[in-house]
């Protein structure tokens, strides 16, 4: 099969072409041909008004729901969600049911197939049932095709058992990937600490929760001198803890989510279940932050954080609410109603999470077609319509958002909006 991609932007820095509007050529899967007015005949012939075009996007941290949960999101209908908002790699966390602890739950993943250009990568867990007790067989999952390890929502709270998977993950250039939160401070905590949670009377949970965590897995991966991404961070201290790690060659890299540089810890005024996460909405002084940080460098990336719930688990009071919201469909033009450079989204949805991850990819003859198409200035309001995941538990219907992904290409399949 042949797809002919014409008149496209290429947003791929390492490319030849950066930057240059070309026409491509994709044969069986292959990128055959970037020229300008390419005259070769095509099975499918992809145009739009300025069409940008790059690697595909990769999303490093996404709720597992399948099996056990497909009632919030199975494979497929996370397989949609990605494809609708323009990733073809999207990591699950192993927090379904039963947990992803072995080569049967990593096979469950890579093996189903998807009507759509989306490559679904597990995470195995860290920890057997994720109860943070005792280490699985990291390298067994390694081998089956686990790309990190991470025990999810569930951080691991263990010092011990924690250096002891950095130690064994060292052995194969593995990663870690943590959600820096210590349980043990606050653990009924509904929203985040301070004045709104006492105006409003939810029981809060401090930043520090957060803080003391990032240090702790800092030391700890400075000790093992093993690789760390942590994901969800929030706040300024622990930023700049980072920051300072990197500097000392620590091998640590950062993620943020979308939902935490648009929204604050005021929004929730509303009690809307649907803006009850974790970690929580921090202070708008944190947020604006939050959002400096990505725009410095000090934030390698953006995770969506995709966690599907369904209408019972959001429909009730704020206390019993389910966390989280999904979030693979509005990533991208969340962070353009940012105003954040398109240079920079791409390498914080791109660039930077497939070197985490070792996927690298460049647009370049020979290479396999691996693409996201997107107008990065089209501007429109978010509907119900947009979302392809089981569970809409979203504050973002109705949000302007900038930025509209067109389609997908991986590999000979396509999906285009």
């Amino acid at each position: 099969m042949t797809i002919l991609v014409r008149n496209a932007q290429i947003k791929d820095i390492n490319s030849t072409f950066y930057n240059k509007s070309v026409d491509l050529l994709i044969s069986n899967g292959i990128i055959t041909e970037i020229a300008q007015n390419i005259k070769a005949k095509a099975d499918h012939i992809i145009e739009f008004e300025h069409l940008h075009v790059s690697p595909g996007w990769v999303d490093l941290f996404v709720s597992g729901t399948d099996p056990g949960y497909e009632h919030k999101d199975s494979l497929h209908s996370i397989a949609a969600a990605s494809a609708q908002g323009g990733f073809t790699h999207v990591l699950l966390t192993p927090n379904s049911k039963p947990v992803v602890q072995n080569k049967t739950g990593i096979h469950y993943i890579t093996d189903h197939q998807h009507p759509f250009p989306v490559n679904l990568r597990p995470i195995g867990a860290i920890t057997k049932n994720t109860e943070g007790k005792e280490l699985t067989e990291m390298v067994e999952m390694k081998t089956a095709g686990a790309l990190a390890f991470s025990d999810g929502s569930k951080p691991v709270q263990s010092s011990g058992l924690m250096i002891k998977a950095l130690q064994y993950v060292k052995a194969f250039n593995g990663l870690i990937i943590q959600l820096p939160e210590d349980q043990s401070v606050a653990p009924n905590g509904q929203m985040n600490e301070g004045i709104v949670s006492t105006q409003i009377g939810l029981p809060g949970k401090p930043a520090l929760a957060e803080d003391i965590m990032v240090s702790r897995d800092i030391e700890l991966a400075q000790y093992t001198d093993s690789k760390l991404h942590l994901t969800g961070v929030t706040t300024q201290k622990s930023i700049d803890t980072i920051r300072k790690a990197k500097q000392a060659g620590i091998n640590v890299t950062v993620s943020a989510t979308p939902y935490h540089l648009y929204f604050a810890e005021t929004d929730l005024i509303d009690y809307d279940t649907n803006l009850k996460v974790n970690p929580p909405l921090r202070t708008n002084s944190e947020r604006l932050a939050l959002i400096e940080s990505v725009k410095n460098g000090d934030i390698d990336c953006i995770s969506s954080h995709h966690t599907g719930q369904n209408l019972d688990q959001k429909n009730c009071e704020f206390e019993y609410a389910g966390s989280g919201m999904v979030g693979l469909e509005s990533a991208f033009g969340i962070l353009g109603i940012l105003n954040i450079d398109i240079d920079k989204i791409l390498e914080l949805i791109c660039v930077n999470p497939r070197k985490i991850v070792n996927l690298t990819h460049t647009i370049e003859v020979g290479s396999t077609a691996d693409l996201t198409l997107f107008n990065p200035s089209i501007e429109y309001d978010f509907s119900a319509s947009d979302i392809k995941s089981k569970s809409s538990n979203t504050p973002f219907i109705g949000k302007k958002l900038k930025g509209k992904v067109l389609g997908t290409i991986l590999n000979n399949n396509i999906s285009l909006k």
